[in-house]
């Protein structure tokens, strides 16, 4: 609940006037059946029409400020809920852009859409709904019971009596709610991966047929979901009708007493009335505190989730200023080691360093570590043993935003934005126009102009384009604004080979000075690289030229043997 607190005190001003104006129309409410027990009793006896009306005119007025204060308080309840939840997403979605990336993996993309969807929204009505029949319940309850204890104090002890057995219901439904929809919010979770999933391979899916299988996971987990929530509900769900029966025994005791009462000259007509109005606004105010129950359950598991994700570990981003050490290699890897599970080591005791300006091929089957490389390199990842260099500096050492800088990237699986190609070469960066057009002509990208040129739209993941055009696109982002390092994952691998021969042509006159790493399952796409590094398992099995390679490293020959049939390309 602090953390809730945390966002909402910031607008207390305007909480505290709407609470003002809540609390007075709620005492409003409160006032007329008072007022029509004292016409009933003491003014209807008199037969003084003047008075009658005088009392009539005071209740319509009661009746007006409370509808007044009530359409007010709602509306400044509405703001403070919009305003604090818009400020939760602000801080949420920037922590997300911080988050290590360990702890994006251990969060998973799905549940972290999850929070700031679902969760985000759970307190946005819980804020809300707080400050509206949050304030108004409590009030017409407790006030409810003052104001019957000074018309009756024999009947209000029957209302009285019930309060403790209402106390312990709403202490235990309560405990046992808010794990059941923390629970809850985890299956949903799973639910949005499969869906999530599911949209990304619509393709696939039907093109393989896997419709059916695709519907009975998504049913399963579905089943699974309902399932948690009837759980959750049915547990919420005992209060209500606990409460409401409860106060009907109330009431029947309050018909039965009052009318003896009523008889012996006890009490007057328009009390047993006033008690009856008294306990219909009490019964209300008990099942709403129920509807507020339920939210709060559902909010507090909610803000749990998403503190949970504020209070992850960010990526140390750095400090002070990147001092290359002079002579240094331009990158290198000193008995580098690293594992994603902290059991079993992903990459072992790799070492190697490039010259600015010298290009490095990286080969290896499927799972070999190729990738694991270029996340140590940009600090994705930190390595669990030995050092990634960048002008002898510790990549940890240099400042994140000045280290990203540096690269020019094509990752395995990319991504394209909706919008023009335009905006998805410059990407948000201060690249003018006549770089994008270079850029996209370095990239071999002639198809631009036949689309209608740099403002041609993109649709969402690019899919009005074909996958060379796609990678194209990548590749000319990653150029733009010249990078001192440039790392294409697999960049070229849908690219014919007269294009793929044309790009390098181009990297290699135009960018002489910029140190590129080409990770590639073909060898003509990196067998002309100044070194090749070889991997296996995660552990280097060969690092030369491709002479070199032909000559010392198995592996690599017997890739070369099967990819250019025993040909001599030395």
């Amino acid at each position: 609940m602090q953390f809730i607190l945390k966002y909402v005190r910031p607008y207390l001003k305007r909480v505290a006037g709407g609470v003002t104006c809540k609390f007075l129309g709620t005492i409003m409410d409160l006032f007329l059946p008072w007022l029509l027990a004292t016409v009933l009793d003491d003014i209807v006896p008199l037969k003084d029409e003047g008075k009658i009306y005088l009392y009539g005119g005071i209740m319509l007025l009661c009746s007006l400020l409370a509808w007044a204060g009530n359409v007010f308080a709602n509306r400044v309840a509405a703001s403070v809920a919009r305003d604090a939840t818009r400020q939760i997403r602000h801080d949420l979605f920037g922590k997300i852009t911080r988050l290590h990336s360990r702890e994006i993996d251990r969060f998973t993309i799905p549940s972290l859409i999850s929070r700031m969807t679902t969760d985000t929204y759970y307190i946005y009505r819980m804020i809300g709904m707080m400050q509206r029949i949050g304030i108004r319940a409590p009030i017409l309850l407790i006030g409810g019971i003052i104001v019957t204890m000074t018309r009756d104090s024999v009947l209000s002890s029957l209302l009285l009596a019930l309060l403790p057995f209402m106390g312990a219901i709403v202490w235990f439904i309560s405990r046992k709610g808010v794990p059941l929809y923390g629970q809850l919010q985890k299956h949903v979770d799973t639910l949005t991966r499969i869906v999530r999933e599911n949209m990304n391979g619509i393709r696939i899916i039907k093109a393989l047929s896997k419709t059916g299988d695709e519907k009975k996971r998504f049913g399963q987990m579905n089943e699974t979901v309902a399932r948690s929530e009837t759980k959750a509900a049915s547990v919420m769900a005992v209060n209500g009708p606990t409460m409401q029966f409860l106060l009907n025994m109330g009431l029947v005791l309050v018909i039965i007493v009052g009318a003896r009462r009523v008889d012996a000259g006890h009490a007057g007509a328009g009390d047993i009335i006033a008690f009856l109005s008294y306990f219909t606004i009490i019964l209300n105010a008990m099942l709403t505190i129920t509807r507020i129950l339920t939210m709060y359950s559902k909010a507090l598991a909610s803000a749990r989730r998403i503190e949970e994700v504020i209070g992850g570990e960010e990526e140390n981003r750095g400090e002070g200023e990147f001092a290359p050490v002079p002579g240094a290699p331009h990158i290198e890897f000193d008995q580098v080691s690293f594992s994603y599970n902290k059991k079993q080591m992903d990459v072992k005791d790799i070492s190697f360093s490039l010259e600015k300006g010298q290009r490095l091929g990286i080969l290896g089957p499927t799972g070999a570590g190729k990738s694991t490389l270029i996340k140590l390199l940009l600090r994705l990842y930190d390595t669990d043993e030995g050092a990634v260099r960048i002008h002898g500096v510790d990549v940890k050492d240099v400042p994140l935003e000045a280290l990203r800088q540096m690269f020019g990237i094509v990752f395995q699986n990319d991504a394209i934005f909706r919008g023009d190609i335009g905006e998805n070469v410059r990407l948000g960066r201060d690249v003018s126009l006549p770089e994008i057009e270079r850029a996209l002509s370095d990239a071999q990208a002639a198809f631009v102009e036949e689309k209608g040129g740099v403002g041609a739209q993109v649709v969402s993941r690019g899919q009005n384009f074909s996958g060379g055009q796609q990678q194209r696109m990548l590749i000319a982002r990653a150029l733009a604004g010249h990078p001192p390092i440039l790392i294409l994952d697999d960049a070229a691998s849908a690219l014919d080979f007269k294009t793929e021969a044309a790009l390098r042509a181009a990297l290699k006159q135009g960018y002489q000075d910029t140190t590129v790493i080409t990770i590639a399952q073909r060898i003509s796409a990196i067998m002309h690289c100044d070194q090749i590094l070889v991997l296996e398992d995660g552990q280097p099995m060969g690092l030369g030229t491709h002479e070199q390679l032909m000559e010392n490293c198995p592996l690599y020959r017997e890739i070369a043997s099967l990819q250019l049939g025993g040909e001599d390309h030395e």
